[in-house]
């Protein structure tokens, strides 16, 4: 299956206000006087196969490379990007770090802090892996990273708690999902899981709202322009707030974290304990994890978020991100060429098997096997667009603001307008 989607970000660096990023860069690099290299990596798998992939990626570089020993440091996703920002202050950068692209990663590179990549990658490498991941990485028509895996984001869920709850068909409607998540309820199921205490699961759910309210052109302009005066941006914040009123989230969500064990939202649909998650394509990995077993789901299914009344969205849009890293400005050769090293179709075959989920690289899709992400392939190949993550594209000030706010707005202490109005300000101070 080949799957050619541009990625709407259209970013251009900009001023990076509040951050305050300044200094020098001190690479996380030691080169020796014996020639030798250290090269350290900074990656956000903390257990299980995708820790072991990042491991025995080290591993294989050093074999091929004996003067070059990778240093891989695992880090808690939700500590990445406060972590690498307090590197980038300090100037004391990893050599290889994870990267999101859009408005986050544009934020680095304002600084000087991140190597362009453009004339670094091998020609194979991007022959296989196309346009397409690429552009979550491009700024002003430089490329800042390496894709390693496209994550577009959808409704997971549970065929056995369906099947419990009478449920028959995967929801198409926004009130299609309204009247599983009463079923649900009636069987005594909880209907949604949601790590709100992490804010970006929440706002996931403003985000697809606002893909389904919002038009492509307004959507895409994001990077550019964050504007929110918009009529559909309240929209989507109303039918947010009306899908909320139906209470279908886990029991304490507030508090319920997105990934860390059986009790985060991803364990609680891993452990049979919620119905459904809205989540990215890494989800599958995860929820793998987090089984008794720690083997994939089998009664894992996916569907895209419903189609909602009265919106400008495109029907199938989907909202989503590109994972992959880049390299510090003064990072040795060797970081451009550890990067080439993992996008060889067989380490993105490895990727693919141990994180569950889709390869950047088109050479490399045979390896995905798990059933659920087989309708999120046809989803992604057969969507009119797919724009980033907003708390992506807008990068970390704004996006962070915005995700705050939905929490907020969801623990009682906001309403729609309060919520807009917070993005907005947030966009206006940069």
């Amino acid at each position: 299956m080949k799957m050619r989607r541009a990625w709407a970000t259209g970013v251009s660096v900009v001023a990076l206000g509040s951050l305050g990023l300044t200094g020098c860069t001190a690479g996380g690099s030691d080169a020796a006087d014996d020639g030798t290299v250290t090269l350290t990596v900074w990656q956000n798998s903390t257990t299980g196969d995708g820790k072991q992939f990042w491991e025995d990626a080290a591993a294989a570089f050093h074999e091929e490379n004996p003067d070059v020993t990778v240093k891989v440091t695992s880090i808690q996703n939700e500590d990445m990007d406060g972590k690498l920002q307090t590197a980038v202050n300090s100037g004391d950068m990893p050599d290889v770090f994870m990267a999101r692209g859009g408005g986050k990663l544009a934020d680095i590179v304002s600084a000087g802090k991140v190597k362009d990549l453009t004339d670094l990658i091998d020609d194979d490498v991007k022959t296989a892996f196309g346009d397409a991941p690429f552009s979550a990485f491009t700024i002003d028509g430089k490329i800042y990273g390496m894709p390693s895996a496209v994550l577009p984001g959808g409704i997971f869920y549970s065929k056995d708690l369906f099947a419990q709850a009478g449920i028959t068909e995967e929801p198409k409607t926004l009130d299609d999902l309204e009247a599983a998540v009463d079923k649900l309820k009636a069987a005594g199921v909880a209907p949604i899981a949601l790590g709100a205490k992490d804010a970006w699961p929440a706002a996931h759910w403003f985000y697809f709202f606002a893909v389904r309210a919002c038009s492509q052109d307004i959507v895409q302009s994001l990077s550019t322009d964050p504007d929110f005066s918009d009529p559909c941006w309240l929209d989507a914040a109303e039918n947010l707030a009306d899908f909320a009123a139906v209470e279908p989230f886990n029991d304490g969500f507030l508090t319920t974290t997105a990934q860390q064990g059986a009790n985060s939202s991803a364990g609680l649909l891993a452990n049979h304990q919620a119905a459904m998650e809205l989540m990215g394509a890494w989800d599958v990995g995860v929820i793998a994890s987090l089984t008794p077993d720690e083997k994939p789901l089998p009664d894992l299914g996916w569907f895209p978020f419903p189609e909602v009344d009265g919106g400008d969205g495109d029907a199938g849009a989907m909202m989503g991100g590109v994972d992959g890293y880049s390299c510090a400005v003064d990072s040795p050769k060797e970081c451009e060429e550890f990067l080439n090293f993992i996008s060889s179709k067989t380490w993105q075959e490895n990727y693919a098997t141990a994180f569950q989920t889709i390869p950047a690289s088109q050479d490399a899709k045979g390896a995905v096997t798990d059933p659920s992400l087989t309708p999120l392939m046809e989803a992604y190949s057969s969507a009119p667009y797919v724009s980033l993550w907003l708390d992506t594209a807008l990068g970390q000030n704004v996006g962070n603001a915005l995700n705050a706010g939905v929490v907020e707005m969801l623990a009682g202490q906001g309403d729609p307008q309060k919520l807009v109005d917070g993005i907005a300000n947030a966009a206006a101070r940069g």
